[in-house]
Order: structure tokens, then C-alpha cells, then sequence
């Protein structure tokens, strides 16, 4: 049960005002109208409402997608409720089903401790450390007996977690491909004379069976899966909890969280969903797997350049979701980006910078915001670029990297006419895929050595003396050359 000790609330707005606070960016409030009893209790009492986000540290990384329903967490405790942070140390080594078409790996005890580390540090950008409760589930979870979790499995009808969509596609689906699977192998081929071509409706039926025999069944239940919700719905119990935070994909396992308090004597916390954030592709959900994501940890400039790529009706919800600007002040910048008032690409340039400040400081976001305007709108040189020194010593160059993550030292060899050839140059420094690529940019104007446009793929570098050259390549590539 929590250990922690109570604090007076500190809450300086009404009921009504907290409620509009909270709501803001909200997919679902289970039930509404008894979060707000609860918040009128709390302000009548003083004893804040103990809000609670699990987390499961199934990687090391944060990106922004998380932060989504842990800025949440932070505005609960902006209202002086209690935030807690429960790291799902235990239920990360069973693994939740949620969104999961097959079963989802169990992670091991050194996985887990290593990734709720890296979490930690990353949690507090957000969160005020010194006024979350941390609490890992293995506290309680870890102690259960085999009679304990057998008499919480009876206070939950499998019929009902069964409807889990999860579960419900997996068992369709496997129904369906053991449906196939005998119908194919139940047909009987025709018969047909010694030596006769088979008729076509052998061959359809041979091919059914090829079919079917290459596909991969789809993953069955295991029972782990299903004791899931149940065991972290011991996290509500344990935790005596008023609100729990998920994003919309746990709605199944909030909603049994409410129904195991009861069966436990408790009143049902509030169950309050966010929406998933869409990653930088628009289209599906933030996730390090695909590649669309933000991590909070990345330099602010890399930060800064991917929250530029986002398509201008996305930005909207990256606003609300990710900022405490006020829906009206979100309205209205739509407007003016709407009426022509205000550029997209200046408005995204203030979401960029508002939410790099939050994570790294006001300093580094401005600088982020120079580098980008210095770089893509004036389409000048980094501050910071990489470094390359050039000799020419007979038919070999040498050359030696000063800066960037290739090779340090090498040679460039062969007949000087073809290495001095910017695009030979370009392929040794592997700035590009080929001599090739480095042409077909020249042509389509995606070359410039120092601000000049470099449209002729036969142009060569002048190694007879010294100088300093900066290039560009495509958009976003740029290199300083030495010559020595």
C-alpha cells in the first residue's frame, strides 16, 4: 500500500478550472463525471488525488511520443495532486499483449534494471523529481503467491477479456487459417486417365496447398498474455489510485484496473486516456522501430531539423499534445497561419524551439533555431561542419579527416584526371552512394563549393595550391575542403 507521505493539496484553481486544465488534449475521461466528485473531494479535504502512470522499461530511450501521457502526469501535479511514476520492472518480464498481433518477448532482469535507469533520468525533464512517487511493481508483484494469483484470476470472467481486440483478432484469425488449412487438405483431386495433362482444377488445387503450407500460422494466446492486465491491475490496488493515465491503446487494461479495485473493496480510479502521437511520417504512430521518432535525449539541432519535417496539418497536434499553449491561443495561431498572416514554417519554427526548450533550455533552443535559420532559410554553411585536408602527392591524394565519423586517414589512388573529379572526390569521401549519385546532383543543382552552383559533373578540384573550399551537397549535407 503507499508509503508515501500525504501532502496538503496546493491547489490554486477551482474544481471547474482544473477540470478545463486537465481536459486539454484528452482522447477519453472514464468517467468524467467522477473525476470531477473526486477533485471536489480533494479540495474539500486537502488530500490530494494519487494519479498514476505504469510504464513498462521495455527500451532505454524516451521519445516524444511517451512524453505525451507523462506531460499529463505533470499537469495533475501541477494541480498538487500526487504523481506517481510506476515502473513496470515485474511486467516488463511478461510483456504486454496491447496492440501486439503476435506474443510480445519477455525481457530479462538486466534488461529491465538498465532501461528503468535511463528512464529515471529522462522522466525528471519532465516530471519535478523531488514530487514524484517512484514505485517499482516487483514491490508487491514479486511476492504473490501461486494462491494469490489464482484467486485473482477468479475474479475476472475470461469471456470478457477474450473481447480484448487484440485477442479477439488473434483467435479470428488463427479460426480462419485452421478453417482453410482443412478445407484444402479435405479436397480430392479428380481422377484422370494415365499420362493426361492434369485438368486446370488440379493445378489451382495444387497451388492452394502450396499456399497454405508456406503460410505462417497466426500466433495463439499464450497464458501469460492473459494474466497481463490482471497482475498490473494489482498495481491500482496496491497503489490505492484515483486516476490512472494511459494512452488510448490501454484503454482494455484501465478499464479492468477499475473493475479489479472493486472486486478488491476500492473505489474505481478514474481510467484517462491520450491520444498516440502520429510519428514524423504522418501516418503512423511514433515508434523507434519505424524510424519516425523524436528522441527528448538527441542534440537540439537534430531535434530541431526533424520537428521542421513534420507536414503543416500535423503541427496542430504536436501543439496540443506536446505544449501548455492554451487552445485558444492554438486557435488562433491557426487562424493566422490560415489567413496568411502567419508563414507555417515561422509557426513551426516556434513549436520547434518551445519544445526543445523544455528538454535542453531556452540557450540551446535558440541556438537550434539560428543553426536551422542560418542553414535551410539562408541556405548558408553550419557553424560546425566537417573538416577534410587534401595533399596531392603524385597520383595519390591524401587525405585526413579532422572532424566527422568516417575514416580518419586514407588515400584516394589512380589517374589524377578522374580523382580530382569533384564527384570521384565526393564517392571517396562517401559523401555519396557513387561517382554516379555525385553527377546526377550536379545536374539537377545540388552542388555548390563556396555559394557557387556546380552544374558540370566533368568539374574538378584545383589541388595545384592551397585554398579552402566549402561544399554543399543536396539539401543538407555540407563539407569544408582543405587543400594543403
Amino acid at each position: 500500500m503507499p508509503d508515501a507521505k500525504q501532502k496538503p493539496a496546493q491547489q490554486q484553481k477551482s474544481v471547474e478550472e482544473q477540470l478545463a486544465y486537465l481536459r486539454k488534449g484528452a482522447a477519453e475521461i472514464i468517467r468524467e463525471d467522477e473525476l470531477k466528485a473526486k477533485l471536489e473531494q480533494s479540495a474539500k479535504t486537502g488530500k490530494p488525488l494519487r494519479v498514476y502512470l505504469g510504464v513498462d522499461p521495455t527500451a532505454p530511450d524516451i521519445h516524444l511520443g511517451h512524453t505525451v501521457v507523462i506531460r499529463k502526469l505533470k499537469h495533475f501535479q501541477d494541480m498538487g495532486h500526487t504523481a506517481i511514476f510506476l515502473i513496470g520492472d515485474f511486467s516488463a518480464m511478461i510483456g504486454d499483449p496491447t496492440g501486439q498481433s503476435e506474443t510480445r518477448p519477455p525481457l530479462s532482469r538486466e534488461q529491465v534494471d538498465a532501461n528503468a535507469k535511463t528512464y529515471l533520468d529522462q522522466v525528471f525533464k519532465i516530471l519535478d523529481r523531488d514530487k514524484t512517487e517512484v514505485r517499482y511493481n516487483s514491490e508487491w508483484l514479486g511476492k504473490l503467491t501461486s494462491y494469490e494469483v489464482i484467486r485473482l484470476c477468479g475474479k475476472y470472467p475470461l469471456a470478457r477479456m477474450l473481447e480484448r481486440e487484440d485477442f479477439r483478432s488473434r483467435l479470428e484469425s488463427g479460426r480462419k487459417w485452421e478453417e482453410l488449412r482443412r478445407g484444402i487438405s479435405g479436397l480430392v483431386k479428380p481422377g484422370r486417365q494415365h499420362g493426361s495433362e492434369p485438368p486446370e482444377s488440379d493445378r489451382k488445387l495444387d497451388a492452394l496447398r502450396r499456399g497454405i503450407s508456406g503460410l505462417a500460422k497466426p500466433q495463439s494466446i499464450a497464458i501469460h498474455e492473459l494474466l497481463y492486465p490482471l497482475l498490473t491491475a494489482l498495481d491500482a490496488v496496491q497503489l490505492q489510485s484515483d486516476v490512472e493515465l494511459g494512452a488510448t491503446e490501454q484503454k482494455f487494461n484501465l478499464l479492468v484496473h477499475r473493475e479489479i479495485q472493486r472486486e478488491y473493496g476500492l473505489a474505481p480510479q478514474v481510467a484517462f486516456t491520450m491520444p498516440i502521437l502520429v510519428g514524423l511520417d504522418g501516418v503512423k504512430k511514433m515508434s523507434k522501430s519505424l524510424g519516425n521518432y523524436i528522441g527528448i535525449s538527441e542534440p537540439p539541432n537534430e531535434m530541431f531539423g526533424k520537428l521542421m519535417s513534420i507536414s503543416d496539418e500535423l503541427m496542430w497536434s504536436y501543439y496540443e499534445l506536446l505544449t501548455d499553449f492554451e487552445e485558444r491561443v492554438i486557435v488562433r495561431l491557426k487562424e493566422e497561419v490560415r489567413t496568411g498572416v502567419l508563414h507555417p514554417m515561422d509557426a513551426k519554427m516556434q513549436l520547434a524551439h518551445t519544445i526543445i526548450a523544455s528538454f535542453h533550455g531556452e540557450a540551446a533552443a535558440n541556438a537550434a533555431r539560428d543553426e536551422f535559420q542560418r542553414v535551410f532559410r539562408n541556405r548558408q554553411a553550419p557553424s560546425e561542419i566537417e573538416e577534410i585536408h587534401l595533399k596531392l602527392q603524385g597520383n595519390v591524394i591524401s587525405v585526413e579527416r579532422k572532424t566527422g565519423p568516417n575514416l580518419r586517414k586514407g588515400t584516394i589512388t589512380g589517374p589524377l584526371t578522374n580523382i580530382q573529379k569533384w564527384s570521384s572526390l565526393l564517392h571517396g569521401f562517401a559523401f555519396v552512394s557513387s561517382a554516379a549519385e555525385a553527377e546526377r546532383l550536379m545536374k539537377q543543382g545540388g552542388f555548390d563549393v563556396n555559394d557557387e552552383g556546380v552544374r558540370d559533373p566533368s568539374a574538378k578540384l584545383d589541388l595545384s595550391h592551397s585554398a579552402t573550399y566549402t561544399v554543399r551537397v543536396g539539401k543538407k549535407k555540407f563539407l569544408r575542403i582543405i587543400v594543403e
